[in-house]
């Protein structure tokens, strides 16, 4: 602190004014308003990549599955059977899959496994965000044969 003529003391801490911080402030906001909406599209996309991704390693799992038993697991076996043997399934050589559960999709839900499939063999799909057939955006399908 420096002693000043007249008795008045002035400080060179160098701080910052009111201003200066609601002025930072400001600018932050401003970045986090563009950034943040952008950003948020991208979790929905990248939770549908994710399902993409799961669906196509359960088909390999699958396949595997098939080449070694010589049939998909039924529907009522569904994709339990990739983990455990079952009754009846001849010349089993899993567990096809690292994890000890089947995942959950993205959003929480269960995959659906159908066998026979209407569009294959098997059909396995994502309802995506909204959980029901069909659906557009995040809430589209998200499925095996296309």
């Amino acid at each position: 602190m420096k002693k000043e003529k007249y008795g008045v003391r002035r400080t060179d801490d160098g701080g910052f004014t009111l201003i200066e911080l609601l002025i930072v402030m400001v600018i932050i906001g401003l970045l986090a308003a563009f950034i943040v909406p952008k950003l948020i599209g991208k979790v929905g996309t990248s939770k549908q990549t994710a399902a993409k991704a799961q669906i196509e390693l359960f088909s390999t799992a699958l396949d595997m599955y098939r080449l070694d038993t010589g049939k998909y697991p039924s529907q009522d076996m569904g994709l339990n059977a990739l983990l455990s043997k079952s009754d009846g399934a001849k010349n089993w050589n899993g567990p096809y899959l690292k994890k000890s559960v089947i995942p959950k999709d993205p959003w929480g839900a269960d995959y659906v496994y159908k066998h026979p499939g209407e569009h294959g063999d098997y059909d396995l799909l994502s309802y995506g965000a909204d959980n029901s057939d069909g659906g557009s955006g995040e809430g589209a399908d998200i499925v095996s044969w296309e």
